[in-house]
């Protein structure tokens, strides 16, 4: 980067010099066409200056201004003469005339008269001060707020079009597969590009083309973005990685200029590798509802596609992009011959949690009895980054307590943390609305313990946690699950509708402390019958099209495949499934009253109780263990 600078360096001083002189001939410019200065004799100058009698006032002399061939000055008032040239009468009040000879006393005349004279030598440094110092300040000031900025890329004001493509050079720390974990197919699927990139010639000899693009797509914090600075430590080729956001501006034209900068500039470091970050800012469908045929955003794009449809492989240049939202890119971009190939990064499973936490943990201090395992089979569903977010909350908790070790309780208590939000124990609540959220998470948890298909209880507790949460339940599965059976999402509802029965049966009054777990019934009951063909009513059937085209506000302009009928019979059927696991729940809760009251007066005195103590408390060391799936 440096060298560019000191290359670019001579430009910027020919245009300053070239702007230097340009200003120099405007003041001189407008110094000469700012005041109309008719020549008159000098008869009419001693007219208008009342005779040469020095104790006579000056008639309308204002000032002069004067050397020993002319003179220059200011009348009091207007003044007309006759001019010889357009044989008509000009009103005048700035003047200018020549010295028919050497008039010595005429200095002394004019400051007897009272008339203002500047001398030569005085005119020579006010000239000198505005064709030299003003233009001289004027340039500072453009080196400092514009010239500098632009060399050291601040502003870029004369860079718009320029690619701001980072590149990552070996001061940046060299990143491998080795520091990813968790993502075997991904890094297998893009060995192949790595292979490429370091010996070209053994593809192209036997006919074989690389894939020109590769998308990285998958929920955030899986590591697209740490695959694909990988791969590049792997190649060892310059890495060039830009944002999706970075190519559009107010400008316009100013996106697609940068497209094919960047791609110039991978063209002359070959090979090399593009990676555009969130490339759903700049490659969402056309005409998606959002402007109009010549939007920026759409000019841009064209050009990406055009420059990807142009480039060759055989030049080395290969182009990664990341994405949160692969469904509202546009079909060209997609198409083989652009990204050819698309990789899914998802959610690990149990093995590649373990393997991420191992990796988080090598720089943390941990105590022998601290088990990698135990705490990835406690973290389903979570991301890479939620499980460096994990370590890292661990962490700082051991160190809060002054502790020489991070152990499994503060693992443990990082793990809720993220789940559910900080502990609120400064939060004051009655007596009256503890006893509530203590019979509403008993509630849940004793419904976790009778019914076989639901996921083991874990820990309940009625500590404040995050904004809103008075209490919670945490059930944690055994095992990772990609299926989920209509049992089990009827037993999973069933819990969830334990804390309102609860609330119900023993106050015989609801509160609002049930609106999440109302929600995510709802959901999973709209789910079963429109997604799933889990109705008996309706049958195996889906009532969700899912859109191929993307416009403006298409969520709320849904277009419905179903009469209104239809609609009628899905919402009676929903009514019917949270009305059947309402009422199993309040079966349930009303035979096990006598543990639902011992396990809530527990809560109240405790606040927190895991799965074991649950079981204890009411009775039911061993439960019935589920069926077979």
């Amino acid at each position: 980067m440096e060298k560019k600078v000191k290359k670019t360096f001579p430009k910027n001083l020919v245009v300053v010099v070239l702007m230097g002189l340009a200003v120099i001939i405007f003041f001189n410019l407008t110094k000469n066409l700012q005041r109309f200065e008719p020549e008159i004799t000098y008869t009419q100058f001693i007219e208008e200056l009342g005779g040469k009698d020095p104790k006579v006032p000056s008639k309308n002399v204002l000032s002069v201004d004067f050397t020993e061939l002319d003179i220059r000055g200011e009348l009091k008032q207007e003044s007309t003469f006759y001019d010889e040239r357009s044989k008509q009468e000009i009103d005048f009040k700035f003047f200018k005339t020549r010295l028919p000879f050497k008039d010595k006393e005429l200095v002394d005349i004019l400051n007897g008269k009272g008339v203002s004279v500047i001398s030569s030598e005085s005119r020579m440094w006010k000239g000198l001060f505005f064709q030299l110092v003003i233009p001289i300040l004027f340039l500072g000031l453009l080196w400092v707020f514009f010239i500098r900025q632009m060399q050291a890329g601040g502003s870029r004001a004369l860079a718009f079009g320029k690619s701001r493509a980072k590149l990552l050079t070996e001061a940046h720390p060299k990143i491998t597969f080795k520091d990813v974990a968790g993502e075997d197919e991904a890094k297998q699927e893009l060995q192949e590009i790595i292979d490429f990139l370091k010996d070209p010639k053994r593809f192209q000899k036997l006919g074989a083309k690389i894939p020109k693009g590769v998308l990285l797509y998958g929920p955030p914090g899986c590591g697209k973005t740490l695959l694909a600075r990988a791969i590049a430590g792997e190649a060892d080729v310059p890495f060039f990685s830009i944002s999706g956001s970075d190519f559009v501006e107010m400008f316009v034209g100013v996106g697609a200029s940068r497209v094919r900068d960047m791609f110039e500039q991978g063209r002359k470091q070959a090979p090399a590798l593009i990676f555009i970050d969130e490339i759903d800012a700049v490659g969402r469908q056309r005409f998606a509802g959002i402007g109009g045929g010549h939007d920026e955003r759409e000019q841009t794009l064209n050009q990406l596609l055009a420059e990807m449809d142009g480039f060759d492989t055989k030049e080395g240049v290969i182009l990664l992009a990341a994405t949160n939202r692969p469904d509202v890119l546009d079909a060209a971009l997609l198409r083989p011959g652009r990204f050819d190939r698309q990789i899914e990064v998802y959610s690990p499973d149990l093995k590649g949690r373990e393997e991420i936490l191992q990796v988080h943990t090598k720089k943390v201090v941990l105590d022998k009895a601290v088990n990698v395992k135990t705490v990835a089979q406690k973290t389903p569903g979570f991301s890479g980054a939620d499980l460096a977010n994990v370590v890292n909350e661990a962490a700082l908790l051991a160190a809060r307590r002054n502790k020489a070790a991070v152990e499994m309780e503060e693992f443990e208590e990082a793990t809720e943390r993220v789940i559910a939000g900080p502990e609120r124990k400064s939060r004051v609540i009655s007596d009256y609305e503890k006893s509530i959220v203590a019979y509403h998470e008993s509630g849940h948890a004793l419904l976790a313990l009778l019914i076989p298909e639901a996921d083991p209880l874990h820990k309940v507790s009625i500590i404040p946690r995050g904004g809103q949460a008075l209490g919670y339940t945490l059930q944690l599965p055994m095992e990772d699950r990609y299926l989920t059976t209509r049992k089990e999402l009827l037993g999973r509802m069933t819990v969830f509708l334990g804390g309102r029965v609860s609330e119900e049966l023993v106050y015989n009054e609801s509160t609002s402390g049930a609106q999440n777990d109302l929600e995510m019934v709802t959901q999973a009951a709209r789910k079963m019958v429109c997604e799933f063909g889990m109705s008996k009513k309706l049958g195996p059937i889906t009532f969700r099209e899912r859109e191929e085209r993307l416009f403006l506000g298409r969520d709320l302009t849904r277009d419905k495949h179903y009469s209104e009928k239809i609609a009628l019979d899905i919402d009676s059927e929903i009514r019917t499934i949270i009305d059947e696991c309402y009422h199993r729940a309040e079966s349930l809760l009303k035979e096990n009253r006598e543990k639902l009251d011992k396990l809530a007066e527990s809560l109240k005195s405790r606040e927190v109780l895991n799965g074991e103590e649950v079981k204890k408390i009411v009775g039911m060391e061993n439960p019935t263990k589920p069926e077979n799936r």
